[in-house]
């Protein structure tokens, strides 16, 4: 799905959130609902620990699609706007293309035809005219509120949830 949404002019939001569904959150979803089940936790926890899992997966991508635009490359690790130069339809891109004015949106699909020098600067321009990082960052917390609504929910003591707090804080503190 998420090579051939790369040939694809459009592609709806709730597309590409079942496409990360599928490539990164039920991976970390079924790992985390496999060791509660292996640890004999009752089906409401090893549901609330999938849905963690899920949302906080979903949560991640958001975070990966806004540093590759809006990281800092040194801490990052790789060059910004490598999503942009590889036409990927992320998170930041269709939600460029929900909200971009007319003039914005041809500039847009202009520019995601050519592998122009400035194409990066220019969607760049784009992103930042539609708000789109601020946008990104409120979906983060979004996702991120419902994993951890989740991890609230499961009845286990608060010791236990400790390290999975933890890893929701790395994932979503990360720079690189």
């Amino acid at each position: 799905m998420d090579m051939d949404f790369e040939k694809r002019e459009t592609v709806a939001m709730d597309e590409y959130v079942q496409m990360i569904t599928l490539k990164t959150s039920v991976l970390l979803a079924a790992s985390l609902k496999l060791g509660a089940i292996l640890g004999g936790a009752g089906e409401g926890n090893q549901n609330h620990l999938y849905e963690f899992g899920k949302n906080l997966g979903i949560a991640f991508q958001v975070q990966d699609d806004y540093l590759d635009a809006f990281g800092n490359p040194e801490k990052f690790g790789k060059k910004v706007g490598g999503d942009i130069l590889a036409n990927k339809k992320t998170f930041l891109m269709i939600h460029a293309f929900e909200t971009a004015g007319a003039d914005q949106l041809a500039a847009l699909k202009e520019l995601l035809k050519n592998n122009a020098a400035d194409k990066v600067e220019k969607v760049m321009q784009i992103f930042k005219d539609c708000k789109v990082d601020d946008w990104a960052r409120e979906l983060k917390n979004k996702y991120l509120q419902t994993a951890l609504k989740h991890l609230e929910d499961t009845a286990v003591l608060s010791a236990r949830k400790k390290p999975l707090q933890e890893l929701a804080d790395y994932l979503m503190l990360r720079e690189s």
